[in-house]
């Protein structure tokens, strides 16, 4: 049986997750995962649970957050993702 690193929950379902440091995590859910590994945007804080955008090696969680922290080099960046095409 696993015990969770975040929450110390012991669950006989844990999993393991592998950086590309080498590091090995255990946790008992993906919440938990999300909360020890999702980097955080630089703009707004919130947890980036999944694409993002990066921009000059800075994170953030949507084109809005990029384009207020970084005008130069965000103000090509669109957010897309359920935008009407015309």
């Amino acid at each position: 049986m696993g015990t969770c690193e975040v929450c110390g929950n012991e669950y006989w379902m844990t999993f393991e997750v592998r950086t590309v440091s080498g590091d090995v995590h255990t946790f008992d859910s993906f919440e938990c995962a999300a909360h020890r590994l999702a980097p955080i945007c630089e703009h707004c804080g919130c947890k980036i649970i999944g694409h993002g955008v990066e921009v000059s090696g800075r994170f953030f969680c949507c084109a809005h957050c990029a384009r207020a922290v970084d005008r130069e080099h965000g103000a090509g960046l669109r957010d897309t993702v359920g935008t009407h095409p015309g």
